[in-house]
């Protein structure tokens, strides 16, 4: 797929988004409590947290559409509260549950988005026309919306928070919906607007996802942030491996010897141990092989933002 359309236009991203003591109650309930967030220009930052804890909350509060009560926010250098034309004008926001127009076609919809970002009237049509082809959804240009299905209706949404270029891009569950083709294409073109200096923030419940797209990840929980990491492999620390050979035995007696410290062999005689980083992956895999274990694989138990998260729910019991 060629991804050369999504460029970094004159909006400049700034600092990206920058949120410091952020609050917002709804009546008696305290949705956001006193959070940061920082989301910098040229990565992809992932919000994770369980439900209720504050995260569309946040992310509303980011795209204008929810006035915090206190704190301070801004967003490509501007403050939602006093320039929200501005923000708007510098941001991209996909909401989870993509309304629309259903009389509209798909093209009518992006005209009329692109319209209201006072995008110049003669290029309108042409940027149309590559979006509706990056997402997938030409074909159905002239269709009306309310044809389209759920998966079909999320790339539109996607699309529709790409028509002006932004320099911030925010993301509610983008892969709801999505079939696994879609899910990729996705990754391909969030990566590509970060590369260009995008600031992206993506909020899922989908761990595994949020892994293969995400540099860094901010943690929240009961409307606070709790914790900050970086998602580089290099830099994780110590996780969460398995091994498994065809004979779970002679593995075993081999771990022991090597003074790795192992847990029981599962149904199908795989073993988990923790190990420090693929250097030590490697060395561990050179040691078994050396002993005559018939290894058949050894890979990490879950991704480096899953064990992040796991870790981190762990130490908050």
């Amino acid at each position: 797929m060629d991804y050369a359309l999504i460029e970094s236009n004159d909006l400049d991203a700034g600092t990206g988004v920058v949120a410091r003591g952020v609050r917002r109650t709804f009546g008696d309930v305290v949705a956001v409590d006193s959070m940061d967030l920082d989301v910098p220009p040229g990565r992809v930052t992932a919000l994770v947290g369980p439900n209720g804890s504050g995260k569309t909350t946040l992310l509303l509060v980011l795209a204008t559409l929810l006035a915090p009560d206190a704190g301070t926010v801004t967003v490509a250098g501007a403050d939602p509260r006093t320039d929200p034309w501005e923000v708007r004008r510098r941001t991209g926001w996909m909401p989870d549950a993509f309304g629309t127009w259903e009389t509209l076609t798909c093209r009518e919809v992006l005209e009329t988005v692109a319209a209201a970002y006072r995008l110049p009237r003669a290029g309108i049509r042409a940027r149309v026309d590559e979006l509706l082809e990056l997402v997938h959804l030409a074909d159905l240009a002239d269709r009306p919306t309310q044809v389209l299905s759920r998966g079909q209706k999320q790339r539109l949404g996607l699309a529709r928070a790409l028509v002006h270029s932004p320099a911030v891009l925010l993301l509610d569950e983008p892969a709801s919906g999505l079939d696994p083709r879609s899910r990729i294409e996705l990754r391909g073109i969030v990566r590509d607007l970060a590369t260009a200096g995008a600031a992206v923030l993506v909020s899922s419940h989908v761990l595994a996802e949020l892994d293969t797209l995400a540099d860094r990840a901010v943690f929240v929980s009961g409307g606070c942030t709790v914790s900050v990491r970086d998602l580089d492999v290099a830099s994780a620390g110590p996780r969460t491996w398995t091994v498994r050979a065809l004979d779970a035995g002679a593995l075993e007696r081999a771990l022991d010897a090597l003074g790795r410290v192992h847990g029981d062999p599962g149904v199908d005689g795989a073993v988990e141990l923790e190990l420090t980083g693929d250097d030590d992956a490697a060395s561990l895999l050179s040691a078994l092989v050396h002993d005559d274990v018939p290894v058949v694989s050894l890979r990490p138990s879950g991704g480096v933002l899953e064990q992040a998260y796991l870790s981190l729910t762990k130490e908050r019991q």
